[in-house]
């Protein structure tokens, strides 16, 4: 398996369920790591929104609460998939883990380390960081959490990573 490539990582859903990545093999991928007392919170409606805007493509949002950011993610369990759900929220929320430091999870340790990754450096700062993922897997680029879901930049670049031929 190519070890540059976030599937070999699994996650937790919600409801405890193990989910191996390897599930999203030939999607583009946005992960971003979230929070429900934020200022950046309302940012979940906009990820729905980009979810909507690429409904029928191979396109999906992982989301990954944390409380790693001014205890800004006090919620557990269902309560966080509930919060969600009031923002619209049509893409899966995973567990609540930590995304940074040496207990970091370790498809966040991955995400943020370009000797790991092969390409982006970049440890979330705060709430609502973004990376972007491409078909085969492959850490491609990364936002600050100032840059909204539905942002040109974050659009276009999804756009050519959905056109672009998948190699073999």
């Amino acid at each position: 398996m190519d070890n540059k490539s976030i599937y070999r990582f699994s996650v937790q859903k919600l409801s405890g369920e193990e989910i191996d990545l390897s599930g999203y093999k030939g999607k583009v991928l946005l992960i971003v790591n979230t929070a429900s007392q934020c200022g950046f919170t309302p940012q979940l409606k906009e990820l729905a929104e980009l979810k909507t805007q690429f409904a029928g493509q191979d396109f999906e949002i992982l989301a990954f609460p944390s409380n790693d950011f001014g205890g800004q993610e006090p919620l557990d369990g269902e309560a966080i998939g509930v919060f969600c759900e009031n923002y619209g929220a049509n893409y899966p929320v995973f567990d609540k883990i930590r995304v940074r430091g040496t207990y970091a999870h370790p498809l966040y340790q991955f995400l943020a380390d370009r000797k790991a990754n092969g390409h982006v450096g970049s440890s979330p700062r705060w709430n609502f960081h973004k990376f972007l993922v491409d078909k085969e897997g492959h850490v491609v680029d990364f936002y600050y959490p100032f840059t909204k879901p539905m942002s040109s930049k974050i659009r276009k670049k999804i756009d050519r990573l959905l056109t672009a031929p998948v190699k073999q």
